[in-house]
């Protein structure tokens, strides 16, 4: 088999990559190690920027998520009682979407049944090869055979515990991580949400969250120890701790009832540089993953997509290598600061094991800081919609 680009990962940043590229004319292969209902079966985030949902459009998938898609024109912080609004409109011209992961990864395999071959599930022992060289080539088992697609180039969307970053030698390559004392237990519940925009919460309890992905499903975060487990927390138990976290008058409004789904995942922030080794390309969670507090993590991995595919473009259509050149030093540019941005709205909002008095004074000053300063508002609010790419 050949192609020109090997996609490795047939999550959402990597069926993004294949749908831009197949309007394009230019061939592509996602090869995907589960099941398409083992991927669409993931719980993930929701809440996208304006450059995805400008992705999506120029993907030609958009249809679905522009009719049933929430906008958001901004959103609530609450420590204690008090609580204050931000107004993205305002403040940064620009809304964000609320559209489940699951959804925008439906709409993309849906896209590519037109073309059947594209997309490879169950296919097992990937592995890239020759990577430093003008001949890279990925060996993968499908069906119990063993099969070689030859390629350009290879895009490692197979996330962190992938095989492509480890391609990347140890010499060349260098990590960064912080990981934080503290998960965060998520339960789905087919319950109207809280409030018509999302609300982030400081108490004395921890943090916690009420999100949404439409309006008849809500999803519903608290802090919680690295050593619990979901079975440990009844959804009565869950319940009751979120409405000592959030303020009185939504605790009051919440409408509680059996969870579909609960899962407790832990927080890191990790960034590895390079992105790019000869014709290796690593995109999404293969390169760097964020805390969930900012909503970064399926944004910082479109704009590796866009970063990536206007590169491609200029190769391909152009004959002009600089894009596939610069491709590391742009995406880690606005991936650092997808990553300063998620590390301080988790320091902000979310009690720490060691915090002393002075530091739960600075937390409660900084966020009357952001409810009085139009400015911050504004810095706010320009990151949570997303810088420009």
């Amino acid at each position: 088999m050949r192609t020109q680009v090997a996609i490795i990962g047939g999550g959402p940043s990597g069926l993004l990559l294949s749908q831009l590229l197949h309007k394009r004319g230019i061939a592509s292969v996602v090869l995907e190690r589960r099941s398409r209902d083992y991927v669409l079966g993931r719980i993930r985030a929701g809440i996208l920027e304006a450059g995805f949902v400008n992705l999506m459009r120029e993907a030609g998938v958009a249809e679905r998520m522009d009719q049933e898609c929430i906008i958001h024109d901004g959103t609530t912080f609450s420590c204690g009682e008090e609580e204050f609004s931000i107004d993205f409109r305002r403040h940064a011209g620009t809304p964000v979407v609320v559209y489940g992961q699951t959804e925008v990864t439906r709409d993309l395999y849906d896209a590519t049944e037109q073309d059947p071959g594209r997309v490879i599930t169950e296919a097992d022992e990937v592995m890239p090869h020759d990577l430093d060289t003008d001949k890279p080539y990925v060996t993968f088992v499908k069906d119990g055979l063993t099969q070689r697609l030859d390629c350009d180039y290879v895009a490692g969307c197979d996330g962190f515990h992938g095989v492509s970053r480890k391609q990347i030698p140890d010499s060349v390559r260098r990590e960064y991580e912080k990981t934080y004392p503290f998960g965060w237990l998520g339960i789905l519940s087919e319950t109207p949400p809280v409030h018509d925009e999302l609300i982030y919460a400081n108490s004395e309890q921890g943090f916690a969250l009420c999100s949404l992905r439409n309006e008849h499903l809500s999803r519903y975060y608290v802090q919680c120890p690295l050593t619990d487990r979901p079975e440990d927390w009844s959804d009565d138990r869950f319940w009751e701790e979120l409405k000592r976290r959030i303020p009185s008058r939504h605790a009051a409004n919440l409408v509680t009832g059996p969870s579909i789904e609960k899962s407790i995942a832990p927080l890191r922030s990790f960034v590895c540089e390079p992105m790019r080794w000869g014709r290796l390309f690593l995109c999404g969670d293969a390169a760097h993953i964020v805390p969930p507090t900012g909503a970064k993590g399926l944004n910082t991995a479109a704009s590796d997509i866009h970063y990536l595919y206007h590169a491609l473009l200029q190769f391909y259509e152009e004959k002009d290598g600089e894009g596939l050149e610069r491709y590391s030093e742009k995406a880690l540019a606005r991936v650092w600061k997808a990553e300063r941005f998620s590390w301080w709205m988790t320091s902000l909002l979310h009690r720490f094991p060691d915090q002393s008095g002075f530091d739960l004074r600075i937390q409660r000053t900084e966020l009357a800081f952001l409810q009085d300063n139009d400015a911050a508002q504004k810095v706010l609010a320009e990151n949570y919609v997303g810088l420009p790419y």
